[in-house]
């Protein structure tokens, strides 16, 4: 029987809580208090904690960090208001499991304790001011080997998030092709480098090609490679890109952009597994895995004659679509701190946050250029930000001014704009309230009384 402590200064919620829990298989302590909390946590080993951010008598973070030096291995998920999702970001960087908003359902805290219990708790280790640390994988966001300054790994929370990341543990163990489809922007390299780092060909290199970037003449010597002199330019002689990722993982991105000349050539390697420098003879084994992206259907230029349909049933022994930003939102503000500490350490500056007026813009933009477009626009708000918080004025115009961009394009009043966002998340969440409310990130009582304005018949 799990054992949980809840840290809850509202003593009926927090009986209301113990009582629901208990049915539910938990052993349940309970503290209406930190110093009350901090002795029980002394005497018992719990395996989960669930507790307020907000307490009258402690700060909730760093509570965290007391119960994070007495047992690393204990599990813990904090509660947090609407108001306050920057908190729990941070408290999710000094260990916490997950976080949870307030109000939430019943079904809901049950799946974040059912969750954790089946997750071995990270020990994060110290690290040096000098030391340099590599990165676990980071889904949906590119975060390369940095120094502690800014390190971190970002975890969606949002079920298209954690549905890619099943799909990425259950396809990299295996030597299948993967191509990976989505909108530009959203990580299609990032998931690629994970399907990588947790396969078996991890100590290996991955090889990255932007097939839209190489001229046809081109591609096959940078694919293949060259000996000296076939050719003129060829001064010296050059591995290709086979060659480079032997026993390791090839990915090319924008494969679409392939002439049928280079596509006739790319199937031929994949075959036989084997490749000839241009200009020489000799055939070379290589042990490839091949990884492929595209924001085309090539299904349609399969069907247009423009792709071999051959070359597209070997790319594609499984598929994974990146989901946009705005189907993972709940995410947002987790990549937002992600790139904040990215840019900090960057542009070698200290901004701390995003002030209210940052986060509301942030969550009424649609970002149609996804997490590149985010990671661009909070870069640039660092670079323009010299105090602690990043203010309103930092931001580009056209992330201030959503709802007027779509006034111009579809006539839409403000009014008709909000509801249509409601009425998508609603779509989205299969109706339910509940979850639509927290991807809108407004509280339920809020998503209520809006669809009592506008009148939503549902």
């Amino acid at each position: 029987m799990p054992n949980l402590l809840i840290i809850e200064d509202d003593a009926a919620f927090c009986q209301m809580l113990q009582k629901f829990l208990t049915k539910r298989g938990y052993e349940v302590e309970t503290s209406f208090n930190a110093p009350d909390a901090k002795q029980k946590i002394q005497k018992s080993n719990f395996d989960l904690i669930l507790t307020d951010l907000r307490l009258p008598d402690y700060d909730g973070i760093q509570l965290l960090s007391d119960i994070k030096a007495v047992n690393p291995a204990t599990q813990v998920i904090v509660m947090t208001g609407y108001a306050e999702v920057g908190s729990a970001v941070n408290a999710m960087k000094k260990g916490a499991f997950d976080y949870i908003s307030k109000p939430f359902t019943p079904d809901e805290i049950v799946m974040v304790l059912d969750n954790a219990m089946k997750v071995e708790a990270k020990i994060p280790a110290k690290v040096e001011d000098d030391e340099e640390i590599e990165e676990p994988v980071n889904v949906g966001v590119s975060t390369p080997p940095v120094r502690s300054r800014g390190s971190k790994v970002v975890k969606g929370i949002s079920d298209a998030s954690k549905k890619l990341d099943d799909y990425i543990k259950l396809v990299a163990p295996t030597d299948m092709s993967v191509l990976i489809t989505g909108e530009s922007g959203t990580g299609k390299e990032v998931t690629a480098k994970a399907i990588h780092d947790n396969s078996k060909r991890r100590d290996f290199n991955f090889v990255a090609v932007d097939c839209g970037a190489i001229p046809k003449e081109l591609a096959t010597s940078e694919f293949f490679g060259h000996i000296k002199g076939s050719f003129t330019g060829a001064v010296e002689d050059k591995v290709g890109n086979f060659e480079a990722a032997n026993k390791g993982t090839l990915f090319l991105d924008e494969v679409g952009n392939l002439s049928y000349e280079n596509q006739i050539q790319l199937l031929r390697a994949l075959q036989e597994r084997k490749i000839k420098r241009v200009g020489s003879t000799k055939e070379i084994n290589v042990d490839v895995r091949i990884i492929t992206a595209t924001n085309e259907d090539l299904t349609d230029a399969v069907e247009k004659g423009n792709f071999r349909e051959d070359l597209y049933h070997r790319l594609n022994e499984f598929s994974i679509e990146i989901p946009s930003l705005e189907d993972r939102f709940e995410d947002l503000m987790l990549f937002a701190e992600n790139f904040l500490d990215k840019a900090n350490a960057s542009l070698d500056k200290n901004v701390q946050g995003f002030s209210k007026e940052v986060l509301e813009a942030f969550q009424q933009y649609h970002w149609p250029g996804n997490l590149r477009e985010l990671q661009n626009v909070i870069k640039r708000a660092v670079l323009l930000t010299a105090g602690n918080e990043v203010e309103i004025s930092a931001l580009p115009k056209e992330v201030l001014q959503p709802q007027e961009k779509v006034t111009v394009a579809e006539g839409f009043s403000k009014s008709e704009f909000e509801k249509e966002r409601i009425i998508k998340a609603l779509k989205k969440t299969n109706f339910n309230k509940s979850k639509a409310a927290k991807l809108l990130q407004v509280t339920r009582k809020t998503l209520y009384n809006k669809i009592n304005h506008y009148n939503l018949d549902l």
